[in-house]
């Protein structure tokens, strides 16, 4: 049911793993959610209308990106990222905080903002926190992202300091800057690196700004899983229970599995459209590459058990023919069929928590991953 109001309600846990709906006017998110990648304004080889019956509450969107083309201030005027997009639930926008620090040259960063040109065109660009709520609310997101520094693993311990202190501060700039919105939410965004104590000091900074959510950033940037897994063992008991945890940029499936039992609410990544790109297909055998020649010939589905067209209704070999012949047609259906299996990942988890079987569901599904595909034709 939709509220008038940001609202976030448990509905179960188990163990750590919980299970909840963030209500909003825009719609219901259902959590722990998985949320698709529309960078610049599209899920990359996905129709949106796909995209919502594959049972996604809400997508993401770049501010970075969206920034530089074809510009906040136009899409405001087009009626805002909902109606130019064509999607209608919620939208999350990241503050574009790490794309400016990952793609921009020549960028300069201090106490205000960071100064920037653009990966496109070289344009010069200034994004201080103001400016990137400012830009987040011209396009009309329902849940906006606080701008931070993000530093790439490794790196000293002094830097990760002055980046998680600075991001702090920019925290409380942006909360300013929101102010009062009931309908929607501006999260702040924990930092630290692989610091345990850094990454104590700034959860427990943020949890006293009283957001309406709490994001953990800074991870999957290179760093080994078990560092990510550690740094949520710390973080997540810090944050408050009472709202929604959300981890950025996470990940594979497995990584989803072991962050949601780690108390994660909320999570978005590229790998499943980048994959479906590149002819790699997430399925519950675990990772199948379409452009091994042992699916030339080989007449049987991805998964005759999904639920997906993709999947289930077109041969192995038609979507290894597709891949190695770089047809469209293929990035498109092993995207659908990605983006399915994440959906329905996050509807067992779901599941699973509420009925407390959460940790069964955990060892079975990594079995499955861990058998295989099926084996190919004699």
């Amino acid at each position: 049911m939709t509220t008038e109001t940001f609202q976030f309600k448990l509905l179960a846990t188990d163990g750590k793993a919980r299970r909840g709906e963030i209500s909003m006017p825009r719609g219901v998110i259902r959590t722990p959610a998985f949320m698709p990648v529309g960078t610049g304004g599209t899920v990359k080889a996905m129709y949106m209308d796909q995209v919502r019956d594959l049972g996604a509450d809400i997508i993401l969107g770049n501010t970075y990106h969206l920034m530089l083309r074809p510009g906040a201030e136009r899409v405001a005027k087009l009626g805002g990222l909902h109606e130019f997009g064509r999607w209608q639930k919620p939208i999350l926008t990241d503050s574009g905080g790490f794309q400016v620090m990952s793609l921009s040259a020549l960028r300069k960063i201090d106490e205000h903002g960071v100064t920037f040109r653009s990966h496109i065109d070289g344009s010069r660009h200034e994004m201080s926190p103001e400016r990137s709520i400012e830009i987040q609310g011209l396009l009309g997101s329902d849940i906006q992202m606080q701008l931070d520094e993000c530093v790439r693993l490794p790196a000293e311990e002094a830097e990760i300091e002055r980046a998680m202190e600075m991001s702090l501060r920019w925290a409380e700039r942006c909360k300013s800057a929101f102010g009062d919105q009931p309908g929607k939410a501006m999260f702040g965004i924990v930092q630290g690196g692989d610091t345990p104590t850094l990454r104590e000091r700034s959860a427990r900074a943020l949890a006293g700004l009283d957001l309406k959510g709490y994001a953990v950033g800074g991870l999957a940037v290179g760093e080994p899983q078990d560092v990510m897994l550690d740094m949520l063992d710390v973080t997540c008991p810090l944050l408050p229970s009472n709202k929604p945890r959300y981890l950025m940029g996470v990940g594979t499936p497995d990584d989803i599995l072991k962050s949601v039992g780690r108390g994660v609410d909320m999570f978005d990544c590229v790998m499943p459209t980048r994959a479906g790109r590149h002819g790699l297909a997430f399925t519950r055998h675990g990772k199948i590459n379409l452009k091994n020649a042992r699916h030339a010939e080989d007449h049987r589905p991805l998964d005759e058990e999904s639920s997906c067209p993709a999947a289930r209704d077109y041969s192995r070999a038609y979507l290894h023919h597709l891949v190695r012949s770089n047809e469209i047609l293929g990035m498109m259906l092993i995207t659908w069929n990605n983006l399915s299996y994440y959906q329905d990942l996050m509807a067992g988890i779901r599941a699973a928590i509420g009925e407390g079987s959460f940790a069964t569901f955990t060892d079975e599904t990594a079995a499955r991953w861990a058998r295989g595909d099926i084996p190919p034709l004699g």
